[in-house]
């Protein structure tokens, strides 16, 4: 029997303390949600959301695909993972964080609390942020950075979370598409053990074409020498003790968008998810119980970025929602040496711990013995996200991290989707390792065939939402029109529309899901979705590349690395042009971008009407030999022309 055949039952001590503790108690749970869809959510969103006034309206699907959830419902984000903890659990920590040198901060809810007020006031009072305003975060992983993401939710500011390794390029157009008024950044932050400078790369983003933004607000974390602009920039600590901790939270409708982040897509121009505020707070409180299985006194910690959407879900706004204590660390996994994140997790007696295949492969292979050496005995639950783990990586986690005794939830989701979508819960379900396995509750996929009807056990398909649910997007920001073409143009159920999720699925005998990856342009990356158009659109900008096709190639850590097919204007040295074209990418995209491999040919396979193959540049690239039928190419000798190129 190989490793994803295996069934790994929950055992009975997880069993005991869980949430749901059957798949008898998932199907009726699930059943609910098939037999009253609405009375389902209204049920929950009683039940889990303080609400400023009550809504009229559990779901409005008048304007589908925009669809309307609790219409009419007005609350603030900020107060539901805040406020409302501060009699009971005041004290209690938040936040503890862990910075790669080794400073630490246990912040309490009342802390951060007062914390967020003064931020809040000092958005308004200093820069005079207003309700719908863009602010745009770009920070190291520190306790500021969801600070100042709760400042902006009191106060109705839409944040803008940008990823701290993406480059000055990147960073402009998010903040030109978004017209935001301001940045949030600092003046680095700590990684590998050297200072990553991010104050230049705002200052290089701000050189042109952002005329909206008006300030720029400085938190000082590693005390590098930045440059200053007088009258833009401005130091964090000089002004915030100033304000008041005092603020009261902007009443939001339901329906308010509570922040964008931007994500890659099939053309090179990347995409402003907007999401907004009960939909999302509400799935990512059930999402943070169901799969995670939170408890009072657990202490919980997602290893991500805040600049990618599983830490604003899942570092930030679901465990804060839920009242837990949320572990966030600056660094990367090893640094001093493989052992960090073990002993971070016997340090603070980590109950969950949910991280990406990368990182797992990744550590797998520098400290395959490195956990033994930890007491981990405090873990009760781990978790996956990014990208389908394969199953020697999840054995591998189950018994040198989790002793045998920890079930693994393989969730799956997207910045689209808002929260999971997929996952098993961990007291109920019986996983097989690389599966997904179930839907959550109130979430209905169908794997579909191009045609839009239900696939059998076996066959890929397409992976499709067909109802819609409270954290799903609510458009692109600024483009409608792109929302709708990229999201509910490609399969419809009952006549109506659904959500393609770009994936590709297949159902087993036993009705698990397992995801097998992307069916359009976009390449995932060590848990990093990056569209190929928007890579060969920087590659195209080199003054010696004439013509360029990206692809995925496998990756046994990264899970897929890119491969870019370049053909020259003229002959060059190839060892300068291919650093050249590297630092290219790394200055318009960022170095998560740039390609392990990169390859010059004499052509491209295009068919008579111009497209490129790159079905067959993927086989080319993982060595396959070449089944697919290429007489409708142009010119059909040139992948055998391309298969010689590579062998010199």
């Amino acid at each position: 029997m190989s490793p994803s055949e295996k069934v790994y039952n929950p055992s009975k001590e997880i069993v005991k303390r869980a949430l749901i503790k059957s798949m008898d108690e998932y199907h009726k749970l699930y059943k609910e949600a098939e037999d009253d869809f609405e009375g389902f959510w209204d049920r929950l969103a009683k039940d889990k959301i303080d609400w400023i006034k009550p809504y009229h309206k559990v779901l409005d699907e008048t304007s589908a695909p925009f669809y309307k959830w609790f219409v009419g419902g007005k609350l603030n984000v900020s107060t539901q993972c805040l406020d409302r903890h501060l009699d009971k659990r005041g004290d209690k920590t938040a936040i503890l964080f862990e910075g790669e040198p080794g400073d630490k901060r246990a912040i309490t809810y009342r802390e951060l609390s007062n914390e967020v007020n003064k931020a809040a006031n000092l958005l308004k009072n200093q820069f005079n942020i207003k309700k719908g305003d863009r602010v745009v975060i770009y920070m190291p992983m520190i306790p500021e950075l969801p600070v100042a993401m709760l400042a902006c939710a009191r106060i109705g500011a839409i944040h803008s979370v940008v990823f701290g390794g993406f480059s000055a390029d990147s960073l402009r157009d998010r903040i030109i598409d978004a017209t935001a008024k301001l940045v949030i950044t600092a003046d680095g932050g700590h990684r590998r053990g050297q200072p990553n400078m991010l104050k230049p790369v705002v200052d290089e983003a701000l050189k042109d074409s952002c005329e909206s933004i008006e300030n720029v607000l400085i938190v000082k974390r590693n005390k590098e020498k930045v440059n200053w602009v007088d009258g833009r920039d401005h130091w964090y600590h000089e002004l915030i003790n100033d304000e008041s901790n005092v603020c009261e939270p902007e009443v939001m409708d339901s329906e308010d968008p509570l922040y964008l982040l931007y994500t890659s897509g099939s053309t090179g121009k990347p995409k402003g998810i907007q999401h907004s505020q009960a939909g999302y707070i509400l799935w990512a409180q059930l999402t943070m119980e169901w799969v995670f299985d939170i408890q009072e006194d657990d202490i919980y910690w997602c290893s991500a970025d805040i600049g990618w959407v599983t830490g604003h879900t899942y570092i930030l706004y679901g465990p804060l929602a839920v009242g837990t204590t949320t572990v966030m660390y600056e660094g990367v996994p090893v640094h001093p040496d493989p052992g960090r994140w073990w002993k971070m997790i016997e340090d603070y007696k980590v109950n969950q711990f949910y991280t990406a295949p990368t990182a797992i492969r990744l550590l797998h292979k520098v400290g395959p013995d490195e956990p033994g050496k930890y007491d981990l005995s405090s873990l009760k639950i781990l978790g996956t996200v990014g990208e389908p783990i394969n199953p020697d990586a999840w054995i591998w986690y189950h018994e040198n991290v989790g002793n045998k005794k920890c079930p693994i939830v393989d969730t799956w989701w997207q910045t689209e989707t808002g929260g999971h979508m997929l996952s098993p819960l961990p007291g109920a379900t019986p996983t097989k390792p690389g599966s997904a396995t179930f839907p959550l509750p109130g979430i209905f996929p169908e794997i579909m065939d191009e045609n839009g009807n239900k696939v059998s056990a076996n066959e890929k398909g397409l992976l499709c939402i067909v109802k819609p649910w409270p954290s799903m997007l609510r458009t692109i920001w600024g483009d409608p029109d792109r929302y709708v073409s990229n999201y509910f143009s490609r399969a419809k159920k009952n006549g109506k529309p659904v959500y393609f999720t770009g994936d590709g699925s297949i159902y087993d005998e036993d009705g698990y899901i397992w995801i097998t990856g992307r069916v359009d342009d976009v390449l995932n990356v060590s848990g990093h979705r990056i569209g190929t158009a928007e890579i060969e659109s920087a590659i195209g900008h080199h003054p010696d590349v004439a013509e360029v096709a990206v692809v995925g190639k496998p990756d046994a850590i990264k899970g897929e690395s890119i491969f870019a097919y370049v053909v020259l204007k003229t002959d060059h040295p190839k060892e300068t042009l291919t650093a050249g074209i590297k630092e290219v990418v790394t200055k318009e995209i960022g170095p998560m971008a740039r390609p392990e491999n990169i390859t010059y040919v004499p052509g491209l396979p295009k068919t008579r009407s111009g497209k490129i193959m790159r079905r067959l540049l993927r086989s080319v690239a993982k060595g396959e030999t070449i089944t697919q039928d290429i007489s409708t190419l142009e010119d059909p000798t040139i992948v055998g022309k391309i298969q010689d190129s590579m062998k010199h």
